[in-house]
């Protein structure tokens, strides 16, 4: 799942929830991007985002800030066939293992600053 929109402070943040069905877990991988869109020529990107995960309760059980470039993400990247991230980038990502229920993800800026911005949400296998 993947959606872009302007991400503001707020209320106004770039929300997307889903759902796992089922018993069991899944390992997703869940993206902010904004720097790392500027290579599909796309401007005016959130500069810093942030990354929440939070369950139906509304309870926060997941969040990055800036991805990092690391190994076990870039391969994850590659895995479920998500175009890469320069390994310096401001750009948010995180692996997360989850039961089956209801979740909400946020992307917002850093300091409350605001632009467009991509939210992914990939299954692992």
């Amino acid at each position: 799942m993947s959606a872009r929109a302007f991400s503001g402070a707020g209320s106004n943040v770039l929300t997307a929830g889903f759902v796992i069905d089922g018993t069991g877990t899944d390992t997703l991988l869940i993206r902010g991007v904004g720097p790392g869109l500027t290579q599909f020529g796309v401007t005016g990107v959130l500069a810093t985002p942030t990354v929440t995960v939070f369950d139906s309760s509304g309870n926060s059980i997941g969040f990055d800030a800036g991805w990092g470039g690391g190994t076990e993400l870039a391969s994850a990247f590659a895995e479920v066939g998500a175009f890469g991230l320069p390994a310096g980038s401001a750009d948010s990502a995180i692996l997360i293992t989850l039961p089956s229920g209801n979740y909400t993800v946020e992307v917002a800026g850093a300091n409350g600053s605001s632009g467009v911005a991509l939210v992914e949400v990939y299954e692992v296998n």
